[in-house]
């Protein structure tokens, strides 16, 4: 069986989507509906922008969002399984049918817009600990007097802590006094999937329970689940509980290879996602698209 992943915020890069743009009338057609959705030439900086510009939080996210969903499109995928790291859930639940592309388009800016909002607030951060088991990460987490929760299980030996900055500093002394190789705060704007973003959950809310959401055609491995998802009252309570809860990547993977998935194809600017998957099982064949 195929499944089909799609990369989160980060993946980003200067020219990205231009091929696409130029060889395909189809993907022109949909760049330019974006721009028009948006209000603003976002393919201008996707094509021509610098690292900086691609970094504002109203252009990361629809460009990774755009860049994914598209070649998607152009190469007309039929997924037998999807799933999506973080903001990837989105373009995972446009390619199965479960958003339209223009409705999948708008939540993306809305959850960009909310979420920079919400890391105005209170300072926050994330930071990346490699080499120590997820619980003893779990455990010291809890220990800390603070904001400070795993947020991303990326694969094993890899897991992202994220919370209020002292929270985080501090857990980060003691995730290297308990053996971690590395405990290294991330240059991120704010504490992405933690109950730091309870004001952009509230916000994005709103906005996931009035779009319509449709069977998809195939199911959605989601973040805060790992499980298979074919019911779209059950993906939107879901998507809504995902900007405060953890991205269990790896657990998605074990799931999807669990349930028949051979092949893992990573649609989307980057390499990451299929760098995961390879760690967290080195028999499953990896493309990228």
């Amino acid at each position: 069986m195929k499944a089909y992943v799609f990369p989160g915020q980060g993946a980003q890069f200067s020219g990205m989507g231009k091929d696409l743009y130029e060889n395909s009338p189809l993907a022109k057609e949909l760049f330019e509906k974006a721009n028009d959705i948006l209000g603003f030439r976002i393919t201008d900086i996707m094509f021509e922008g610098t690292a900086e510009e691609l970094k504002e939080t109203k252009v990361t996210q629809p460009a990774v969002f755009l860049h994914s969903v598209i070649l998607a499109k152009v190469l007309d995928i039929k997924p037998d399984m999807v799933a999506g790291h973080s903001l990837g859930e989105f373009s995972a639940l446009v390619v199965n049918g479960t958003l339209s592309f223009e409705d999948g388009l708008k939540l993306v800016s809305q959850r960009a817009m909310a979420m920079q909002k919400a890391c105005e607030i209170t300072p926050s951060t994330m930071a990346a600990v490699l080499n120590l088991d997820d619980k003893i990460v779990e455990d010291i987490c809890a220990s800390i007097d603070g904001v400070v929760v795993a947020a991303n299980y990326n694969c094993p030996g890899q897991l992202v802590i994220s919370g209020e900055y002292k929270a985080v500093e501090l857990a980060c002394e003691k995730m290297k006094e308990a053996g971690a190789k590395r405990a290294l705060i991330l240059p991120v704007g704010g504490a992405f999937h933690s109950p730091m973003m309870e004001p952009a959950r509230e916000e994005l809310a709103a906005a996931i329970e009035s779009t319509t959401f449709t069977t998809p055609t195939c199911p959605v491995y989601q973040n805060v689940t790992a499980n298979a998802v074919s019911d779209a009252t059950e993906i939107k309570k879901n998507l809504i509980s995902q900007l405060t809860g953890a991205v269990k990547w790896t657990q998605s993977v074990q799931q999807m290879i669990a349930d028949g998935a051979t092949s893992f194809t990573e649609v989307g600017p980057g390499k990451v996602l299929v760098g995961l998957v390879g760690k967290i099982n080195k028999d499953v064949v990896t493309i990228s698209a």
